[in-house]
C-alpha cells in the first residue's frame, strides 16, 4: 500500500463542509485523530482576538486549519495561540508566591500572610511581623485568594488575532488533530459443542483520552498506511491498517465502508456521542460462522501441550474480509447454556484467503515428556543424538498430537518410529495418533553435522 503524507489526507477529509455546531472525528489507529467542527464566531470589523474554547486538550497547535464556509477573503487569520494553563490548586499557589493569602483552619481560625512555599504536607506563611510559620496541610480547611492569577484558564484554549472586514456573525470550519485518541479491533470467537466451528464476531474499541468529549459526532474510521513525521526529524514509522474490505460478509451494522484515495474509510451510519476517558465498542460486521480444525502441539523439550483452533479466512468458509489486528477472545457454551472463557490470542493484520492459528491453552488430559536416550560423538564435527518423547493421552477419546522438533543446522535423521515432514530447514513435525487412556512412545535419531 502506498504511503500518503497525511498533510494530503487532511486536505481531501476537509472538502466536506460541516453545518454550525456539527462534529465530525476521523479516528487512526495509531493513537491520533482529525477533528472537524462547524462554529458561528461573531467578528468585529478591524484587528480584534477571537477565543475558541471547547477544544482537545491533546491538541497538536500546529495542525489547526481555519475557514469560513463563504465569503474567504472577508478575515484574516494573523496569529494563532494555544493556552492550556488550566486552573488547579497547584497552579494558582505557585502564581500566588511570594503574594498574601488567606488560610482558612479547620478550627476556624484565618491566618493571612505572604505564601513562600508548600512541601512534605505543610504550607510556610510569612506574616507582617516577619516570622514565619509551617501549617499542617491536614488542618486547614481551604486557601483564599483574592482574585484568579493572571495566564490561568478554565479550558484549554484557541486564541486567534483575526483582521476582519466585516462585523457580525459567520460560519466556520475548524479542524486540527489530536493524540491520546485510539481504535482497534476486538474479536470474540464463539466454539461450537464439538469444536467443529466458530462463530466469529468483531468490534471496534474506541479509547478517547484526548480531554474532550465529541459529542453526536460524524464518525469515521480509516484503514489506510498513513506516514507521520516526528519532531525528532527523522523518518516516522508508518503504520499499516488493515483495509477490512467486505468480501463476501455482510456489511457491519451501521457502518458502511469505501475506498478513499489509496485507504478505506468506515462511516458510522449514524452519529455517535464519543465522550472523554471512554471507551466504546461498536459492532464491525455481523457474526459469521467458518469451521475449525483444533490441534495439539507439543514443541519437542518443552512442557506443555499447546491447544490450538485453526481456520482459513475465506469466502468459501464463511469469511473472507481482511481481519485488522486485534485481540480474539474464545469461548464455548457449556451444557447448560452458559457461555465459559477459554483463552484469549492476538493476530496481526491478515489479508483474506491467508490461515490463522490461535492458542487457546495448554491440555489438562495430554502429557508429554521428551528425553535424550543416547548422545555420542561420531568425530570432531560429527555426532548422534537419539530423543525419545512419550506422548500419554487420559481423555476419553483418541487424538492426534502434533510434535514439533527444532533441530538446528546441519542435520539428518538417520531413523525414527514415525514418519515426520520437514517444515523449514530447521525444523520437522511428527503426527502421532494416541489412542484415548493410551501411551506412545516416539524415538528420532539425529546426526548433526557433516
Amino acid at each position: 500500500m502506498k504511503a500518503f503524507t497525511l498533510t494530503g489526507l487532511i486536505t481531501l477529509l476537509l472538502a466536506v463542509s460541516l453545518a454550525a455546531d456539527e462534529v465530525a472525528i476521523t479516528v487512526y489507529n495509531q493513537n491520533l485523530a482529525l477533528v472537524k467542527e462547524g462554529r458561528t464566531l461573531d467578528f468585529k470589523q478591524g484587528i480584534n482576538t477571537l477565543n475558541l474554547t471547547d477544544v482537545a486538550s491533546s491538541i497538536d497547535p500546529t495542525s489547526v486549519h481555519f475557514r469560513l464556509k463563504s465569503g474567504g477573503s472577508e478575515i484574516e487569520l494573523l496569529e494563532q495561540n494555544y493556552q492550556y494553563d488550566l486552573v488547579s490548586s497547584e497552579k494558582i499557589l505557585q502564581k500566588y508566591l511570594g503574594h498574601s493569602i488567606d488560610v482558612i483552619m479547620k478550627n476556624g481560625d484565618v491566618l493571612s500572610g505572604k505564601y513562600l512555599s508548600s512541601s512534605s504536607g505543610y504550607l510556610v506563611l510569612q506574616f507582617d511581623d516577619g516570622s514565619v510559620k509551617l501549617i499542617n496541610q491536614g488542618e486547614m480547611l481551604s486557601v483564599a485568594a483574592p482574585k484568579l492569577p493572571e495566564g490561568l484558564i478554565v479550558v484549554p484554549t484557541l486564541q486567534w488575532l483575526v483582521a476582519s472586514d466585516i462585523t457580525g456573525k459567520r460560519d466556520v470550519q475548524v479542524s486540527y488533530l489530536t493524540s491520546n485518541i485510539n481504535w482497534h479491533a476486538e474479536y470474540v470467537a464463539q466454539l461450537d459443542e464439538k469444536d467443529k466451528n466458530i462463530r466469529l464476531s468483531g468490534w471496534v474499541s474506541l479509547d478517547n483520552r484526548s480531554g474532550k468529549t465529541y459529542k453526536d459526532a460524524k464518525l469515521k474510521l480509516v484503514a489506510g498506511d498513513i506516514h507521520l513525521v516526528r519532531p525528532s526529524l527523522r523518518r516516522g514509522p508508518s503504520y499499516e491498517l488493515a483495509t477490512m474490505d467486505a468480501l463476501g460478509m455482510k456489511k457491519a451494522p451501521g457502518f458502511e465502508e469505501k475506498a478513499f484515495f489509496e485507504y478505506h474509510l468506515y462511516t458510522l451510519g449514524r452519529r455517535t456521542t464519543v465522550a472523554n476517558n471512554e471507551t466504546k465498542q461498536v459492532s464491525l460486521f455481523e457474526p459469521a460462522s467458518t469451521p475449525v480444525e483444533k490441534i495439539y502441539r507439543y514443541h519437542a523439550g518443552g512442557n506443555d501441550v499447546n491447544v490450538v483452533v485453526k481456520f482459513k479466512n475465506s469466502k468459501e468458509n464463511g469469511l473472507g474480509m481482511p481481519l485488522p489486528a486485534g485481540k480474539i477472545r474464545m469461548t464455548k457454551l457449556d451444557s447448560d447454556g452458559s457461555e465459559e472463557f477459554l483463552g484469549e490470542d492476538a493476530i496481526d493484520h491478515t489479508p483474506k484467503d491467508e490461515e490463522l492459528e490461535l492458542k487457546v491453552g495448554n491440555a489438562f488430559d495430554i502429557v508429554c515428556e521428551t528425553e535424550t536416550v543416547d548422545s555420542k560423538r561420531i568425530s570432531d564435527r560429527v555426532r548422534e543424538v537419539t530423543t525419545e518423547i512419550s506422548l500419554r493421552n487420559h481423555k476419553e477419546e483418541d487424538v492426534e498430537v502434533v510434535v514439533v522438533s527444532r533441530l538446528g543446522r546441519d542435520w539428518r535423521i538417520l531413523d525414527s518410529s514415525h514418519e515426520w515432514k520437514k517444515k523449514n530447514a530447521s525444523t520437522v513435525e511428527f503426527v502421532i495418533p494416541v489412542p484415548k487412556d493410551g501411551e506412545v512412545k516416539l524415538s528420532y535419531r539425529v546426526r548433526y553435522g557433516m
